[in-house]
């Protein structure tokens, strides 16, 4: 367990919004003892998240995605015409760029297109609300890796160098990596972006100099005012606004942030309000404990204590995950399970057209079952509802395997080779009959009780193949797949560099030097940090 001093903890019974504000102001303070300081191997990690987030953005504008299109498009109409912010004191510049430019616009603006790209692949980092220490503390929420630009761009605002700018995002990932510990914001149909979207508020005001009731009432708006619901992830063909979803709350939690610092007084002590999400969602719904319900209703208290880490390695984000390739988080122990089978059982993939294969059968937990298993995503017809689709994630991998295989029969089948990218969700990928077909031949199925309480230490799944002679081969249960952060086996760092180049080669020229660019924050300087974006994309026309 971390010295009591490398943590914080914030009781269900204080005013948890102006405690999360005066903790982010001391983490980007200068006061030994107070400020952040967390270990190597939490800024190693932070950096890696980093990096893999800005090589999925930029190559999603490479490509010419909708959403990230529409809102860069949007950002520029709003350039920033003063060489410092108002509304904020030690300013060097009056706005920040988008990714391959160097104009500066509303940094809202900015951090709404930049954060629209790095998530429009679904591809980058995952949490899963999971405290290996604390019971308690297992809410299994969902979070990803889409606010880096948030930090950054205060950095940019304030003229900081790298390793500001890398503290920044130590403080948001802990900050909604924590919150997803404690409060489930699924089991209430709230989209998961609301956690991000407070630390944003947090991390954007603490950076900017927000005095702490100025971040407690932009906490206090963004609750207030601005809460998703997962209607954005429901039905028959998902929208843009799945992957931009935290980019929209994150843009509203800056503009919270302005006009706090402006005078503008928002919702206070916003986590025991009665009236807000926390309290009314648990009392309203179910899930308030009999002990907590009384004291809930009377704003006295909040459902759960939030404990930050202040130094050391016991960050949140050392908990996270990558994904390996395009894929929905939940998928990761289903692809990791048909790697083992094929690799174990090559007469799997002897015929090319899959003959030799009568079913598969994947099994798992639940969220998995409902949110990829979704009737609706047995037939997606657009990359967002086939990227959310188990049937067509363990099909496409399948497909992939059986064609490299006949195209280099011995030839190894790793994360590496079958790795999902973005041509494999294309108009022409998503229709591709040998995928139909295997589709056909795949039942994805609850696991039942064994499978749910493993969940979120792992992501239980197991995979069965039925081959053409009715002999059953078994994946075993796959509880941490590569890319897990409790993965002891696979070779991280080999299989993200993979992916880095991969997407890096779809926007720039030479993508290694891409890659260098966005890694090793903490040795950038200010001159760095200013022009982090300015370089060329290379448009590539004709994905759809």
């Amino acid at each position: 367990m971390p010295p009591a001093a490398d943590r914080t903890v914030l009781s269900a019974e204080s005013n948890q919004a102006l405690g999360l504000a005066h903790f982010a102001i001391d983490f980007m303070g200068d006061e030994p003892g107070k400020r952040g300081e967390p270990g190597p191997k939490v800024l190693e990690r932070t950096n890696w998240f980093h990096t893999d987030a800005c090589l999925c953005g930029v190559s999603a504008i490479a490509l010419g995605t909708n959403a990230p299109t529409v809102l860069r498009r949007e950002a520029d109409a709003y350039r920033a015409s003063h060489k410092a912010v108002h509304w904020a004191k030690g300013s060097v510049r009056g706005g920040v760029p988008v990714f391959g430019s160097e104009t500066d616009v509303e940094v809202e603006k900015a951090v709404v297109a930049n954060g629209a790209a790095v998530r429009e692949w679904d591809s980058n980092g995952t949490n899963f609300g999971f405290s290996a220490e604390r019971e308690q503390h297992r809410a299994g929420e969902f979070g990803h890796n889409d606010f880096y630009a948030v930090p950054l761009a205060a950095a940019q605002l304030r003229g900081r160098d790298g390793a500001y700018a890398l503290r920044g995002m130590v403080l948001h990932d802990e900050i909604r990596g924590r919150l997803a510990e404690v409060f489930s914001l699924k089991t209430y149909k709230i989209d998961h972006v609301v956690h991000g979207a407070i630390a944003s508020a947090a991390v954007f005001g603490a950076m900017m100099g927000a005095s702490p009731e100025q971040i407690e009432s932009a906490a206090g708006m963004v609750v207030a005012h601005a809460i998703p619901f997962r209607a954005i992830r429901h039905g028959h063909q998902l929208s843009d606004s799945k992957g931009a979803s935290a980019a929209i709350s994150t843009e509203f939690a800056v503009l919270c942030v302005k006009r706090a610092m402006m005078g503008f007084v928002g919702p206070k002590d916003i986590f025991r309000n009665p009236e807000a999400i926390f309290n009314l969602m648990p009392l309203r719904m179910g899930g308030a404990h009999p002990d907590a319900a009384p004291g809930m209703k009377a704003g006295k208290r909040s459902p759960f204590d939030l404990v930050l880490s202040r130094a050391g390695d016991d960050f949140t984000v050392m908990g996270m995950h990558f994904k390996l390739g395009l894929y929905e988080h939940q998928s990761a122990g289903a692809l990791q399970g048909l790697i083992d089978l094929v690799g174990r059982h090559p007469h799997l993939l002897d015929d090319q057209s899959g003959d030799n294969i009568e079913k598969v059968v994947v099994r798992a937990y639940e969220p998995a079952f409902s949110i990829i298993g979704d009737p609706h995503k047995r037939d997606p017809h657009t990359r967002q509802s086939a990227d959310h689709s188990m049937l067509y994630l363990a099909s496409t991998m399948l497909r992939k395997a059986l064609e490299l295989h006949a195209a280099r029969k011995g030839a190894s089948l790793g994360w590496k080779e079958l790795m999902l990218g973005p041509y494999d969700f294309d108009k022409k990928a998503i229709h591709d009959p040998l995928t139909r077909r295997l589709m056909d031949r795949t039942t994805f199925e609850h696991g039942g009780p064994e499978y749910d309480r493993r969940y979120p230490d792992g992501i239980p799944t197991s995979v069965l193949i039925i081959d053409d002679e009715g002999q059953t081969l078994d994946s075993g249960l796959v509880m941490y797949p590569a890319g897990h952060a409790r993965n002891t086996t696979a070779d991280l760092r080999g299989i993200l560099a993979h992916k880095w180049r991969m997407l890096g080669s779809l926007a720039v020229r030479d993508p290694d030097a891409l890659v260098r660019r966005f890694s090793s924050l903490q040795d950038m300087s200010e001159r760095d940090i200013a022009s982090l974006y300015d370089f060329e994309i290379q448009p590539r026309p004709g994905y759809e």
